[in-house]
């Protein structure tokens, strides 16, 4: 493993996706363990994808269950974003981790919150943005954890490059339903306000097609909005980045 400070993150360059996602389950576990001794809470918000089902696979499993069986029923669970589907689809985001991870732990069911796809985007959005706030006692919520993964392009959530959210990424509300042309599809979204707001962000990314945007991300500080990714700079907390070595190859 090599690691490295870059930009106000810290980057950790891991052999493989294997060896990248046990690194995330075990810091994972050391800020929900803190977390919970703090608090007698640990609120987290989930990525969809298919990079992070090691992830979740590795937290269901025996040997970490033993670490987190105190913290799972003090866990609330959240996500960063979500297709715009019924949470049956196999698209789902909601789907992705409930059968890789929650359906093997003891969170409470009313403490994981799912983005409901299925409804119409702007008032699902606006639905998720009121039960944020129900949660948390305020509109600006900080999330002991949140774990981000990143796009060949660049995006991440569902933030995607020239996004509108990126115009008005300081004035915007917490849960955004835009528009992506690309995939000419709604997508639900935490925004920039909300993920630059965490106590601690997780970045995983893997790959060779994510060498050349990983590259451009930390090649500048200067705001771009072909590079999504490149604006989650947390305001008061911990930002690492969590790569494999062919995502990592163009790295200085």
């Amino acid at each position: 493993m090599k690691t490295f400070e870059k930009h106000g993150a810290r980057i950790e360059v891991w052999r493989d996706l294997s060896e990248a996602s046990a690194r995330a389950a075990e810091l994972f576990t050391q800020i929900a363990i803190s977390s919970t001794e703090t608090r007698d809470r640990f609120s987290v918000a989930l990525s969809g994808g298919s990079t992070p089902k090691a992830l979740y696979a590795l937290l269901a499993d025996d040997a970490w269950q033993k670490s987190l069986a105190h913290v799972w029923p003090l866990a609330h669970v959240f996500w960063t974003d979500e297709r715009c589907v019924p949470p049956s689809d196999p698209q789902s985001n909601y789907r992705m981790a409930q059968e890789a991870l929650l359906a093997h732990v003891t969170v409470p069911e009313d403490q994981i919150y799912r983005m409901r796809g299925e409804d119409e985007p702007e008032s699902a959005a606006k639905g998720y943005a009121s039960l944020l706030e129900n949660v948390f006692g305020t509109s600006a919520p900080r999330f002991d954890l949140i774990l981000l993964g990143m796009g060949a392009d660049a995006h991440t959530a569902s933030i995607f490059p020239h996004s509108p959210l990126l115009k008005t990424a300081d004035d915007t509300p917490p849960v955004a339903a835009p528009y992506v042309e690309k995939l000419n599809a709604f997508r639900l979204t935490m925004t920039l306000r909300v993920l630059n707001s965490a106590a601690n962000t997780i970045f995983l990314v893997s790959g060779k097609d994510k060498a050349e945007p990983l590259r451009r991300v930390f090649a500048s500080v200067e705001r771009d909005e072909e590079l999504p990714a490149r604006w989650v700079r947390p305001t008061s907390g911990e930002l690492v980045w969590l790569v494999d070595e062919d995502a990592a190859q163009l790295l200085d």
